[in-house]
């Protein structure tokens, strides 16, 4: 190995992040990188880290892809019946991160996971290639298989059983949401300075906006 990991380092000095310039609530803040982040042509920017907690405690995480926000939380799809879809059937807290390197900017999201209604979750299948709309039919998503042959052989068998017809959302698939109980915001800063604005709800429902040490 030509560099040790232990000197790869990055100096951080995009832009900052003080009180003044933060909106008094989370979405809203979101709303705003979101918006920056797009403008700045990020490759695949709405991916983002899930991480949940398995029965024994043990954590869990993977890269999941947003696919909406609304005013309390964080959408994405998923099979119920995978291993992060039975982890949260078990465990309903979970947490939220997105990475933007080119910006220099991490957002960290608390909270507790609930299921989408059954009509956005099939909105939103309907609008899917039918590639993976028959993907998403035909893996037993998580479970051991044989192998990639078998696989190949099963989505050629729901493939061919909706030849000619509209493949419809099966009940093992539908969509989530992550309602935000704490929201933080991370810029980095110079000599590892960051800034970190942290957005936590309290009981009455409203936010508090807070600074954390980096």
């Amino acid at each position: 190995m030509s560099t040790p990991i232990s000197d790869i380092r990055k100096t951080y000095a995009h832009a900052e992040l003080l009180e003044s310039d933060a909106a008094a609530a989370p979405m809203e803040q979101f709303d705003r990188w979101w918006a920056q982040a797009v403008e700045a042509k990020i490759e695949e920017v709405n991916a983002m880290t899930l991480a949940t907690v398995d029965a024994s405690g043990m954590p869990d995480a993977r890269i999941v892809l947003l696919k909406g926000v609304d005013e309390v939380g964080f959408h994405f799809y998923s099979n119920y019946q995978s291993r992060k879809g039975m982890q949260l059937t078990n465990n309903e807290q979970a947490c939220l991160v997105f990475f933007w390197k080119e910006l220099e900017r991490q957002v960290r999201v608390r909270g507790r996971m609930e299921r989408l209604p059954e009509t956005e979750s099939d909105a939103y299948f309907s609008s899917r290639p039918v590639e993976s709309r028959l993907g998403a039919i035909a893996s037993p998503q998580s479970t051991v298989i044989e192998g990639r042959d078998w696989l190949i052989q099963r989505y050629a068998a729901v493939q061919a059983e909706y030849a000619g017809k509209e493949p419809i959302r099966p009940a093992h698939w539908g969509g989530y949401r992550l309602i935000a109980e704490s929201v933080e915001f991370w810029q980095g800063r110079p000599g590892r300075m960051h800034d970190r604005i942290e957005y936590k709800k309290d009981p009455s429902g409203s936010w508090l906006r807070q600074r954390l040490a980096p």
